[in-house]
């Protein structure tokens, strides 16, 4: 099963405008790795871990990958992969 809040994600603080974001598409999102550091991704794009912590984000869930959540204090938008038209959901996450 997924790891509840813990002392290490009580710690990460979510900017208004990722729970915007979040609430907007809908769904669920999770941290993961990339080369380029943590990006954040709906999990239909990158499915949950049972090794995940769990953040909540308004009415939605962050999986937060257990081999990013020791180095996070935040996450932003500058993790999501790219950033769509205010109008348009994007391909992804239409």
């Amino acid at each position: 099963m997924y790891t509840k809040e813990s002392a290490c994600t009580s710690e990460i603080a979510i900017v208004p405008e990722v729970i915007e974001y979040i609430n907007k598409r809908d769904c669920d999102f999770r941290i993961c790795t990339s080369c380029g550091g943590p990006i954040l991704l709906p999990v239909r794009v990158k499915p949950p871990k049972k090794t995940d912590l769990l953040l909540r984000a308004g009415n939605h869930m962050i999986y937060v990958s257990v081999h990013q959540a020791r180095f996070l204090h935040s996450i932003r938008m500058d993790m999501i992969p790219f950033f769509d038209d205010e109008d348009s959901a994007g391909p992804e996450y239409g």
